[in-house]
């Protein structure tokens, strides 16, 4: 793969991280029942416990997308990094955090939207190397 399909297939991930950061958001939000304005379900986002498990996946995206902003060549061994970061959030790997994973696997069993967003993210997953 050349530096232009490392690229494409990086933010074809970063774009699936985001649909499923999105419905993560809105499950835990179900969950804590976040409501009221855009601004106090930010303030209860950012600064509530009960959400502190999906800030791994926030900075995590935000990794991804400060080196999509970088020009510097995007590397295959790079790229199976990232894949294998988080493959250790939401699997197969051995997980990084087991609450996160326990969180996840139950929004994914709470959430048909999520499921069917999970499999989106692993496809475009499989689009990154494999370490080894």
């Amino acid at each position: 793969m050349n530096d232009n399909d490392n690229r494409s297939a990086l933010r074809q991930l970063a774009s699936e991280l985001r649909k499923s950061h999105k419905l993560l958001l809105e499950c835990q939000s179900t969950l804590s029942g976040a409501t009221g304005t855009a601004f106090d379900r930010l303030q209860m986002v950012t600064n509530h416990p009960d959400f502190a498990w999906l800030r791994m996946l926030s900075e995590f995206m935000v990794e991804i997308d400060e080196r999509l902003d970088e020009e510097a060549p995007l590397e295959p061994t790079e790229l199976a990094a990232l894949r294998a970061t988080l493959e250790r959030l939401i699997g197969p790997a051995e997980p990084s955090s087991a609450l996160f994973r326990e969180k996840y696997l139950a929004a994914l069993h709470s959430s048909p939207d999520l499921t069917i967003q999970h499999g989106a993210l692993r496809l475009a997953l499989g689009r990154l190397p494999a370490i080894g």
